[in-house]
């Protein structure tokens, strides 16, 4: 295992650290401002676009993207320490345009659009010209277990029409949102995994409506997080994206580098919070000195060092994996990361709000934010309990052969 990295993805990580730290985090409270004032909660701020645009100029742009010439062309390995720098602030992914959920759309897009899918979606989103979403998710079964979907999607003619309800359809929300990615079953008498097909449909079909906004933890996400309604939404054949019956390994090769960009982002999560953790208690007083001074404090900043770097390493193997073997073969490593990473970010998170006391369950910090966000995403893209699932079936898998 070499985890060294290029002199590129060297120079890279300095000048996404320096962007992040002299440009998106100071105007983290701008944004917060911004929305809150403006009309429509889901619009783009203006400091996000100012923020974009520089960022595009300086090259810092579609880092995520290693395929067919689309992004950047690097390594997960490479790739890795930039998604945990942009994590470090809640608007770091959106400003270099490498946020969910347009990044897995575009892996999808870059990996098997036809050439009038790729001109017609993935330019404009590599441009950040318009937004995406993902329609998996349905509120009438456990999604969590893709055969259970409902959403039909039925051939008729040069058509396909879809049916059904999907929620937590995160970005639909957005006013730039103009393509949703939706898997439904397109052949309900198929073997379990090849019933399952993905379509793109243009947001403004007819048909497409959104029931509600569903908040996080009492967040509202500039996204927007839709409950959404298909009732006989037509499309041209063209727009399946793939072939008949491979929703599902679309699906999971989507959601496996998504999972492993959630993980790196998570390190940054951490880390942030182990920054103002330490900061607070090194500059609160109490009980005759600072709060650093607390043997509970100082095992909490101790074991909150120790984890990340942990988790970190744990995540450059991943990446490593990915890269020298392929995701299939890195498959328990990513169900993994998956879970700890987020262990680590909740578990430190909370740390750091408790250190903060009052100042922690406020808005005053970000605490509050990753404290949802952490807990949320311990749910998305699969909950904890599947990819636990995924590592003890490997792990027993090895003692079964050798019993036989």
């Amino acid at each position: 295992m070499d985890f060294a990295f290029s002199a590129r993805a060297t120079e890279l990580q300095e000048r996404v650290r320096s962007f992040v730290d002299t440009q998106v985090i100071p105007a983290e409270p701008g944004y917060d401002r911004q929305l809150a004032e403006a009309a429509d909660p889901h619009a783009l701020p203006p400091v996000m676009a100012e923020l974009k645009e520089k960022a595009r100029a300086e090259g810092l742009w579609n880092l995520f993207l290693a395929h067919g010439g689309w992004g950047a062309g690097l390594t997960n390995l490479e790739y890795a320490p930039l998604a945990e720098l942009m994590g470090r602030s809640i608007i770091g992914n959106e400003v270099f345009n490498c946020s969910a959920p347009d990044t897995g759309n575009m892996e999808l897009l870059s990996l098997l659009g036809t050439a009038e899918q790729q001109d017609r979606w993935l330019k404009p989103l590599l441009d950040a010209r318009i937004r995406s979403c993902f329609a998996m998710t349905e509120p009438d079964v456990a999604s969590s277990d893709a055969r259970n979907i409902r959403t039909r999607i039925t051939r008729d003619g040069g058509h396909y029409v879809v049916d059904g309800r999907k929620w937590y359809t995160s970005g639909i929300l957005d006013p730039d949102c103009a393509l949703i990615i939706l898997m439904g079953v397109s052949d309900p008498a198929a073997p379990a995994y090849r019933q399952q097909s993905m379509i793109l449909i243009p947001r403004d079909t007819p048909g497409v409506t959104v029931l509600r906004d569903l908040p996080m933890f009492g967040y509202t996400d500039r996204l927007g997080h839709g409950e959404v309604l298909f009732e006989n939404v037509r499309v041209p054949v063209s727009n399946l994206l793939g072939g008949e019956g491979e929703g599902f390994a679309l699906a999971q090769g989507r959601l496996g580098p998504g999972r492993m960009h959630y993980a790196m982002r998570a390190v940054g999560f951490a880390e942030r919070a182990l920054q103002l953790m330490c900061e607070r208690t090194l500059s609160r007083v109490a009980f005759g000195g600072p709060l650093a001074d607390q043997g509970v404090v100082r095992e909490w900043i101790a074991r909150s060092r120790i984890e990340i770097e942990q988790l970190r390493l744990l995540v450059l193997k991943s990446a490593w994996l990915m890269d020298t073997v392929g995701n299939a073969a890195a498959r328990l490593e990513v169900a993994a990361i998956k879970v700890a990473a987020l262990d680590v970010a909740h578990r430190v998170v909370d740390r750091a709000v408790q250190a903060h006391g009052a100042a922690g369950v406020s808005d005053d910090t970000v605490l509050a934010r990753l404290f949802s966000i952490t807990r949320a995403l311990k749910i998305a893209d699969g909950p904890d309990e599947v990819h636990l699932r995924t590592v003890a079936r490997q792990e027993l898998a090895r003692y079964k052969e050798k019993a036989s």
